[in-house]
């Protein structure tokens, strides 16, 4: 089966498609990882504000069928970039909902974005916003992962202020919580978190949190796109606190470890490759490690790719691969983020997914691949 795609350079090119993967569903739970995919939202197509909640429960079943757990309401959904509070709140509780009758594995995003992040927010504010937010969660039953906050960048003169909020909050909650550190990469808004623009000083601030709240703390989820920060921070964690690898450009060593640690997983990769990263731990799981790399290893270029700068418009690459595989029937993103990405981008991610086996339905890939380019040039063409 062929399709006509753009290449990077304007000129179109004949690509062949591959026959589909076929990959092994769990018969029994992951146990070797603990593995959460952050899970997208599906736009209603008629609304840029509203969600298609049918849509976007079934995606949080497909991932708990394949043994993956869901982070709710995190910067994968859109999280401040067109999911605001209200509508996170609202998500949140469906999906507990949801998990609860399946026995799914969840954590919820509990932040601060009901607060403008400017410059007359105050740190009293901040914590009554994370006190609102954390409450709801567990007042559902659900374990909560204390996001970061923008309002606390603008807020805070230094590390002092970070472990003051941290430590009301931590103080708090009813189970321990999973933390959230997100690059600047990810959200430009969070540059310089924990008090500082130097990792490794803001890693000392960082830790020094979670040694004081130890008890309270399940894991830390990193997203700074470099292994050697979280390997160097995993080996410093108290017994018992999970490093859970937000790294979206490493993640096939950073799972698998040394000799000395491994990372659980917090991924938005996850969601695209959900089929993939299940057989992966799967092998893990049989001690097959040639079969878990097997799986995983060709899933990096696609991340690579689909994570490229801007890196916060990475949400396009995500929902376009769910419409590509049938998930859901249109290619739209809250807010409009369908078009942060080019069709050359679009179709690259296309060729990789190819790649990696993770095109369910060719036919069905081609066809809907065909209508967005179609649709992208009517635009251009206006």
């Amino acid at each position: 089966m062929n399709i006509v795609l753009p290449r990077a350079d304007g000129t179109f090119a004949s690509y062949t498609v591959r026959g589909p993967r076929v990959w092994p569903a769990p018969t029994g739970p992951i146990r070797t990882r603990v593995a959460y995919a952050a899970a997208h939202v599906v736009c209603d197509p008629h609304s840029d504000a509203e969600v298609d909640w049918d849509a976007t429960l079934a995606y949080r079943r497909h991932l708990w069928s394949l043994g993956i757990g869901v982070a709710e309401a995190m910067d994968t959904a859109q999280r401040g970039m067109g999911l605001d509070w209200p509508l996170a709140r609202e998500l949140i509780g469906r999906s507990l909902a949801e998990a609860r009758a399946v026995n799914g594995l969840i954590a919820c995003g509990a932040g601060t974005d009901q607060l403008a992040p400017d410059v007359r927010v105050t740190l009293d504010a901040v914590e009554r916003a994370y006190e609102e937010q954390v409450g709801y969660v567990e007042g559902q039953g659900g374990r909560v992962i204390l996001m970061a906050s923008r309002a606390l960048t603008r807020a805070a003169s230094g590390p002092d202020d970070y472990r003051r909020v941290y430590g009301t909050i931590l103080r708090q909650v009813r189970r321990p919580v999973i933390l959230h550190w997100l690059g600047a990469m990810f959200d430009p808004q969070l540059a310089g978190y924990w008090g500082t623009p130097e990792v490794s000083e803001a890693m000392e601030t960082c830790l020094g949190i979670i040694c004081e709240h130890r008890a309270n703390v399940d894991g830390i989820k990193i997203s700074l796109l470099d292994p050697e920060h979280e390997v160097k921070m995993r080996a410093r964690l108290p017994a018992g606190v999970r490093m859970y690898t937000g790294d979206d450009f490493n993640y096939e060593q950073l799972i698998l470890g040394d000799e000395h640690a491994h990372s659980d997983a917090l991924l938005g990769i996850f969601d695209a490759i959900a089929p993939a990263a299940s057989a992966a731990l799967q092998a893990l799981d049989r001690g097959d490690v040639a079969g878990y790399r097997a799986a995983l290893n060709s899933t990096i270029p696609l991340s690579r790719h689909i994570f490229e700068p801007p890196t916060y418009a990475y949400k396009t690459g995500i929902v376009f691969l769910a419409y590509l595989n049938g998930h859901q029937p249109h290619f739209r993103l809250l807010g409009g983020g369908e078009s942060r990405r080019s069709a050359g981008h679009l179709a690259e991610l296309f060729r990789l997914a190819d790649a990696a086996g993770l095109l369910a339905d060719p036919e069905r890939a081609v066809e809907r691949m065909g209508r967005v380019l179609a649709w992208t040039r009517s635009r251009a063409s206006v």
